[in-house]
């Protein structure tokens, strides 16, 4: 354990170790009743096994700061269920289970870069840039002056995801998806 950290020092986001499990904050809210002493809800998510937890910790209640590494490495390719990575300073190699990355797969294109977590040594996660380039492989074609506002359609990705876009949006264009939410963002170059 690196350090300790305060309830009052909470914010969305932030790693924290409790009973040498490292969590990742992913909802907290200070409460104030009349009556009492103050005290923070929170919702926290494993990052070893991705199990939630809701705890009520008291206010003034220290937890640990987890010792994590991020280092930023290149996605090479997937074999099965396991995603390998290389760190591009000392060639080093790891690999992430399908399980370990849930819907970050869908965004892993061969050389994208990324920060893979390590916890005690090991490889435990992804955190992807806030968006990727990904060229559309499948979709019905987009209609000449079909400019009807809000309308959608499904796209498959050449990942295989699929997300919902314009009707203007072709085969072989290339979209910026936001990996937070896993929406359509932007066209960035059309096919031909």
């Amino acid at each position: 354990m690196a350090g300790v950290i305060d309830t009052s020092e909470f914010r969305n986001g932030l790693k924290i170790e409790i009973d040498g499990t490292p969590y990742v904050i992913e909802y907290f809210q200070h409460v104030k009743p009349g009556k009492g002493s103050s005290f923070t809800r929170t919702k926290i998510r494993s990052l070893l096994d991705g199990r939630v937890l809701e705890p009520t910790l008291k206010s003034g209640d220290k937890v640990g700061v987890p010792d994590i590494e991020e280092k930023d490495m290149e996605f090479l390719y997937a074999q099965g269920d396991e995603y390998h990575f290389m760190d591009k300073r000392n060639y080093e190699q790891t690999f992430l289970t399908e399980k370990v990355l849930g819907e970050a797969k869908n965004f892993l294109k061969e050389n994208v870069t990324v920060a893979i977590m390590f916890y005690n040594g090991k490889a435990i996660g992804v955190t992807l840039p806030n968006s990727v380039d990904l060229k559309v492989t499948k979709c019905d074609p987009g209609v000449r002056g079909d400019t009807v506002s809000g309308a959608l359609k499904p796209a498959t990705m050449e990942t295989g995801y699929s997300v919902n876009v314009p009707l203007f949006i072709n085969e072989g264009d290339i979209l910026k998806i936001d990996t937070r939410d896993g929406k359509y963002l932007t066209r960035v170059a059309t096919a031909g």
